[in-house]
């Protein structure tokens, strides 16, 4: 029986469907983060740049995108961000295999940790990324803003 999706690197091509994924998976956020995501306002240029800072796994079947994590090296760590998966694709394993993609990249570059942000807002999220082994690390603060906006979660790999 055929996989229901495959997980593969992202190519440069592929920005303007990622750009797609991005806008409709962050959707429901709008309205509810202060600040507001900036997922909404992303760009196949912005796409591009970040897919240029280190790149980025896509969730795909029959050519159609249905999720996507872009993942950034850094000194010390991998910096895991923006994992998406549209609402009608969640609960099939979609995010765990993008994430593992991410960590499974950290390791083949000699990296022993990821991380990532939170907002604090989104408190499932924190429950969720705990039980796939992140742990707190710290929490940020977005600009213009006195007090932290989101927490920065690590995980040991």
């Amino acid at each position: 029986m055929p996989e229901p999706f495959r997980i593969r690197e992202a190519v440069p091509a592929d920005a303007e469907r990622i750009t797609q994924v991005l806008r409709d998976a962050f959707e429901e956020y709008r309205g509810r983060l202060d600040p507001p995501s900036s997922a909404h306002d992303k760009t196949e240029a912005v796409v591009r740049r970040e897919l240029s800072d280190g790149g980025a796994f896509v969730a795909e079947a029959d050519g159609i995108f249905f999720g996507c994590v872009f993942f950034h090296p850094k000194v010390d760590h991998v910096y895991l961000d923006r994992l998406a998966v549209l609402p009608s694709h969640r609960g099939q394993g979609m995010s765990l295999r993008l994430m593992d993609a991410v960590e499974s990249r950290a390791r083949a570059l000699g990296q022993t940790r990821v991380r990532l942000s939170v907002r604090l807002a989104l408190t499932s999220h924190h429950a969720w990324y705990a039980r796939q082994g992140y742990v707190f690390h710290s929490h940020g603060t977005h600009a213009g803003y006195a007090s932290p906006t989101f927490l920065v979660l690590e995980k040991t790999l």
